[in-house]
């Protein structure tokens, strides 16, 4: 077994416990460029492109070059995370700046009092807020931790499409991670390169295809009929092509933002490489494979998940390699996750993450390709929404703001929390109560907050919904003919910036004209 260290961390951790937790996984994630934690594979490398498997929960009978061994199907993911007060201390100071800070009650995004842009701005409805600095913090942590090593960032662009974000991270030389055709023309227009963009889907259209072959883009193959697809595509121009393979490897997070264990929709299982491989080869003028691809999920805080999954698609390098394919990247997907909570997790961060498969990429002579799009954006954001009035129900306290599971679905979806405050501070004489903050949609799941802890908020005040950069804005839809709000941002120099419309009525209305 690859060092497993199981470390036990709830929060009713006492604090010693939780400072020797802690110091623990730091020494770990310091030590070992190979797995802490194992987790469930069901692949067996013998039977790696169809060769003869060996007996069921084996799956590397030998080490590679004597650093790394795996065994038991039942090798358990661990985690920590730490609930003390000192240690979230010592952790916040080793991060970025955050965005988002509250001095003597007022909420700030960076050196703007939110109060003060609403005024500036004339804001009198929900809105999103980015700060532009934030988003240029994140993504140099992923720049300082790649350092040294052949590599390509591609920004998910599903977690946030606003153009203005798409233009930013364009400049700062990132890459795009795409999912649709719109996607695609969206990136061409901020100026992404194309060479540096990588296509995934389990469903991609022929003209999308057509399309990510005429610039360049990477495209990942999920399936049999993709690859058909994908073939046809380079009648246009020849493709370069990842194989996505579904490693089945748990990320232990919520089923929908799982993806890559055995019955996901995505990726492609072990038992039928072979078909792929011989297929490939016999359209060598259509498709040129140049790496695998691997996407595990969403939300991930467990680094050493990535590195389980990098020594999985090494094997299956080098197994291809000897095909006499000429692989030259390994893409390991995105689903770094974030502190949602704002209760002082020590979470890994870009650096813990890239060392984890570091020494793999190099020793391999790979390009490594990572898709950040929560860790880039998200806490670059928060959904600011207008109380309407404070009502009780039964033993149920509610406070009804305007923004609604139109404009930020996360938690109504996936039962996702996201930390909620006030940005003023309240009446000296307003009691803390718990209360449910929900929106006016005609759903009992219009909530974008359970049981929270506040103190009595006035109609007409505001409070934000933190971390609301990814996944959110992009989620959002007009049900109840709710039109989807503004966005700003506090750029770099300090100013206020629209950086998207509210929509309208009558933006509705267009799309029936003429009919």
């Amino acid at each position: 077994m690859i060092g497993t260290r199981c470390i036990a961390s709830t929060a009713a951790v006492s604090a010693s416990v939780a400072v020797q937790a802690t110091e623990n996984w730091r020494s770990s994630r310091a030590t070992a460029p190979s797995s802490i934690c194992a987790v469930r594979v069901s692949q067996k490398c013998n039977g790696l492109l169809g060769r003869p498997q060996t007996s069921a929960g084996v799956f590397v009978s030998s080490s590679r070059s004597g650093k790394s061994k795996r065994s038991s199907r039942a090798e358990i993911v661990c985690s920590v995370v730490a609930q003390n007060e000192s240690v979230t201390a010592e952790a916040q100071a080793t991060t970025a700046a955050a965005a988002y800070s509250t001095k003597d009650g007022f909420m700030y995004c960076e050196n703007e009092r939110i109060q003060d842009i609403i005024v500036k701005e004339n804001i009198d409805w929900c809105f999103y807020l980015y700060s532009q600095s934030q988003l240029t913090r994140n993504y140099q942590a992923y720049q300082q931790a790649l350092e040294g090593l052949p590599s390509i960032i591609g920004y998910a662009i599903k977690a946030n499409n606003n153009y203005k974000i798409l233009e930013h991270f364009a400049n700062l030389g990132s890459g795009a991670v795409l999912v649709s055709g719109n996607e695609l023309k969206m990136a061409l227009k901020a100026k992404f390169d194309p060479t540096r963009c990588v296509f995934n889907g389990n469903g991609k259209l022929q003209e999308e295809l057509n399309l990510a072959a005429e610039h360049g883009v990477l495209v990942n193959i999920d399936s049999e009929f993709d690859l058909d697809h994908i073939i046809e595509a380079g009648r246009v121009r020849k493709v370069r092509a990842m194989l996505r393979i579904n490693p089945d490897v748990d990320p232990q997070v919520h089923p929908y933002v799982a993806t890559g264990n055995k019955n996901s929709k995505f990726g492609i299982r072990n038992e039928k490489l072979r078909n792929f491989l011989d297929k490939i080869k016999s359209h060598p003028n259509e498709v040129e494979l140049v790496g695998v691809h691997c996407h595990l999920g969403s939300t991930i805080t467990k680094v050493n998940i990535f590195n389980d999954a990098a020594l999985l698609m090494v094997e299956y390098i080098d197994a291809i390699r000897k095909e006499g394919f000429n692989l030259q990247f390994l893409n390991i997907g995105g689903g770094l996750g974030i502190d949602y909570y704002h209760a002082g997790a020590v979470l890994p961060t870009p650096t813990d993450l890239i060392n984890t498969v570091r020494d793999l990429v190099k020793e391999n002579g790979l390009t490594l390709i990572i898709e950040p799009g929560r860790s880039l954006v998200a806490n670059t954001s928060v959904f600011a929404s207008q109380v309407v009035g404070v009502k009780t129900n039964g033993n149920k306290n509610f406070v009804v703001v305007n923004g609604s599971m139109s404009e930020l679905i996360r938690p109504s979806l996936y039962g996702a929390y996201q930390h909620i405050e006030l940005i003023t501070p309240p009446p000296a004489d307003a009691k803390v109560e718990v209360f449910d903050v929900v929106g006016p949609v005609c759903e009992s799941a219009d909530f974008l907050g359970k049981d929270r802890e506040l103190p009595t908020p006035v109609e007409g005040s505001w409070l934000v919904v933190h971390d609301a950069g990814a996944y959110c804005m992009a989620m959002a839809s007009t049900y109840n003919l709710r039109m989807r709000p503004a966005e700003y941002w506090v750029k770099e120099d300090g100013s206020t910036a629209k950086i998207r419309h509210a929509e309208t009525l009558d933006d509705h209305y267009r799309y029936f004209e003429n009919l």
